[in-house]
């Protein structure tokens, strides 16, 4: 079949050509930012997830919404090396412009410019060159004073424009403990007051707690909507839709077969979808193309996205990875790790600590790690010879 029109769209964080499976996420958004530019008390929410479940892309569909509805918005994935400050304050001067060019009257927005000069200035963040024609606020250096002064006045300023602050922000996780903690109190005095401003974030599933030891109220703050992958039903109309559009369809035993080996994970129903088109010569895609199109798919995997992230850890990083992979997909105990490794739980630690931070691993609950990527213990397992002795035994 042609290559030029291939419906796929396999990348991170890009959209698929159907958004299959997510419908009832997407309308809790809808509501939330309805209900915050109409006055209404309405509450943030952070989604939980793997990589590949399809958080960003969800959040680049709730700014479409947002947008829609004619509130302002600020989209940004944070940089772990980078402040919170020097990474909000440039997306909140747009906001700013693009209220000034709300005509209303009051005072609301000359504070709220004045509030983000302060701001800008205590925390070295860069604003852009712009002559502010009046005086700057009033700035403490504590980022979760300043922050939540800042967050009110904008808000504010929104409120007299019959408008509302939607910020969009992923990866959360990465955030310092100080950051995150000062991020949810700003959020918290906006919720009491009732102001027109939500957050809407994405991370991986270590984020809840991170929230809750950075603010005990957090768990009350946000909703943890958790995304994982799609239901039997969305993964088929995620495979099918885009096909049938062109005029293909699968052979029923073809999709069973896709459906399994995706797990239903949004990425990898793209990269199976992409590479079933590629070698099928006609409609339907049959089983045989399937399972050609899986080995294809495996190996760009391999060769892609998960030979990069092996190339990121150390040697001890990638001895604990592997002994994590013998185990299968599942979260496994760390004792359990730390006795495949003949190690004692007090040195294999650090070692889990270290892959957590990188952004490899995470905890659902304690004592308990796994892999943040579906199907890179199967990689794992592939890529590396298993540990000498091998303590560990796979689950069936």
């Amino acid at each position: 079949m042609k290559a030029t029109h291939n419906p796929y769209n396999p990348g991170a964080g890009v959209p698929p050509p159907d958004l299959a499976g997510r419908d009832a996420l997407i309308e809790m958004a809808r509501v939330a930012i309805v209900r915050a530019k109409a006055g209404r008390p309405a509450k943030s929410a952070i989604m939980l997830g793997l990589r590949g479940v399809g958080k960003t892309v969800l959040l680049n569909a709730f700014e479409a919404i947002a947008e829609e509805e004619g509130c302002q918005t600020a989209l940004l994935e944070i940089e772990p090396t980078m402040p919170l400050a020097q990474q909000l304050a440039p997306q909140l001067q747009q906001i700013l412009f693009r209220l000034d060019r709300i005509k209303k009257a009051g005072a609301e927005l000359q504070k709220a410019f004045g509030s983000l000069k302060a701001f800008a200035s205590m925390f070295k963040a860069t604003v852009g060159d712009v002559d502010f024609s009046f005086a700057a606020g009033q700035a403490t250096g504590d980022l979760t004073i300043d922050l939540t002064d800042l967050f009110v006045a904008i808000a504010e300023a929104a409120k007299k424009r019959e408008t509302a602050i939607i910020l969009l922000i992923d990866e959360i996780q990465y955030l310092q403990k100080s950051d995150l903690g000062a991020l949810i109190m700003a959020l918290h005095k906006i919720s009491q007051r009732q102001l027109p401003l939500l957050l809407f974030g994405g991370g991986l599933p270590q984020l809840a707690k991170l929230a809750g030891d950075a603010k005990s109220y957090a768990e009350r703050l946000f909703d943890y909507p958790p995304i994982g992958p799609l239901d039997d039903a969305g993964a088929r109309l995620a495979l099918t839709a885009p096909a049938e559009r062109e005029g293909v369809k699968y052979a029923a035993d073809a999709l069973d077969f896709v459906v399994k080996q995706t797990g239903g994970y949004p990425f990898f129903l793209q990269v199976w979808g992409a590479h079933c088109w590629e070698v099928a010569a006609k409609s339907p895609i049959t089983l045989a193309d399937a399972k050609r199109a899986t080995d294809l798919a495996v190996a760009a995997l391999d060769e892609g996205i998960f030979k990069v992230r092996l190339a990121r850890l150390t040697d001890r990083q990638k001895a604990y990875a592997r002994a994590m992979a013998e185990f299968g997909a599942d979260p496994v105990h760390s004792s359990e790790i730390a006795d495949a490794m003949g190690l004692s739980l007090s040195q294999a630690a650090p070692i889990r600590d270290e892959l957590i931070k990188k952004g490899m691993a995470y905890s659902p609950e304690r004592g308990l790690i796994g892999f943040t990527v579906p199907k890179f213990d199967e990689y794992m397992r592939r890529a590396m010879d298993p540990l000498t002795p091998p303590k560990a035994k796979k689950k069936a």
